[in-house]
């Protein structure tokens, strides 16, 4: 996708709040994602980089799906408690699918799994014991570094898998938008609201696949980085190293009916394909508040 210009007035002039962003160091190194409940852990080494993440809740109708790879909406939930998993297994996937075939335009849209991210301690959680843990309709810590959930080759094979599942009688799709939709659901301003990457200013120079390991125990050692068989086939999702060029945002207070929409993937490269994301520790307001999200990872077909 060629370079595009940057609205340079409007978003120059935005309040900005100082964060540190983890990045992917430079150098070589075996990148690996291991999940089990309540904790998550890298491979690799990383660092923190002193970023300043611009505030658009004050020009939230400023950003463009197809331009900056995120956009903030307004959606209404009929979920009353969004711990109550059962609930959220009866109705939230609907709600989303419906959402965000409005705001995107798609012809249909198929939902998957959903997760709580929270940044209360889940210390003791992270300490029971697991067995078959599956990483979905859990609640995890906030993201910790900068990613997309998908590289290239797992988010073709997501859309291949929805669209069977969902579709299988559909005509076919010429474009698909893997997507993740987020909100946040206690009250604002959050502690560690979300950060998210204007995807014009990234580029593949910097990016690297993070291969997706759950696990109901962490393994130790050598164990974490021993070669595994088919790797490369694996589920994998995309990070980075950091570059001065990127440009992140956040929405600060968001209240339960603020809805960002975000792409992990679009088929189509001539317009913004992916936004990278991250949580951030956001010290530029006082008395913030302990923040619980819920997202939902859903492919979005143009057919």
């Amino acid at each position: 996708m060629a370079s595009l210009p940057i609205a340079a007035d409007v978003e120059d002039s935005a309040r900005q709040a100082p964060a540190l962003i983890r990045y992917l160091d430079e150098g070589d190194f075996v990148t690996r994602r291991y999940v089990s409940r309540g904790v998550e852990i890298n491979t690799g080494t990383y660092g923190d980089h002193r970023m300043m993440v611009r505030d658009g809740m004050p020009i939230r109708d400023h950003f463009r799906f197809d331009t900056h790879g995120f956009m903030l909406g307004k959606h209404h939930s009929g979920i009353a408690d969004f711990f109550d998993k059962k609930e959220v297994d009866r109705l939230y996937l609907r709600e989303c699918e419906e959402a965000i075939r409005a705001l995107t335009g798609a012809t249909c849209v198929s939902a998957g799994g959903w997760m709580i991210r929270t940044s209360a301690d889940l210390t003791a959680r992270a300490q029971e014991k697991v067995e078959h843990y599956r990483h979905e309709g859990g609640i995890q810590p906030p993201a910790g570094e900068a990613h997309v959930d998908y590289n290239e080759i797992s988010g073709r094979r997501a859309a291949e898998r929805a669209y069977a599942a969902a579709f299988p009688d559909g005509p076919g799709y010429k474009r698909y938008v893997c997507v993740s939709f987020w909100r946040t659901f206690t009250p604002g301003p959050q502690d560690w609201p979300l950060a998210v990457c204007d995807g014009r200013t990234v580029s593949d120079e910097e990016a690297t696949s993070n291969t997706l390991f759950v696990v109901d125990a962490f393994p130790g050692g050598d164990a974490l980085t021993a070669p595994v068989a088919g790797e490369e086939q694996m589920i994998a999702a995309s990070i980075f190293r950091h570059r001065d060029r990127h440009r992140w945002w956040y929405f600060s207070n968001m209240m339960a009916d603020d809805v960002l929409l975000f792409k992990f993937q679009d088929s189509d490269h001539d317009v913004t394909w992916r936004c990278p994301h991250t949580a951030f520790h956001d010290s530029s307001l006082p008395d913030t508040k302990t923040r619980s999200s819920i997202e939902v990872r859903a492919v979005a077909f143009f057919e």
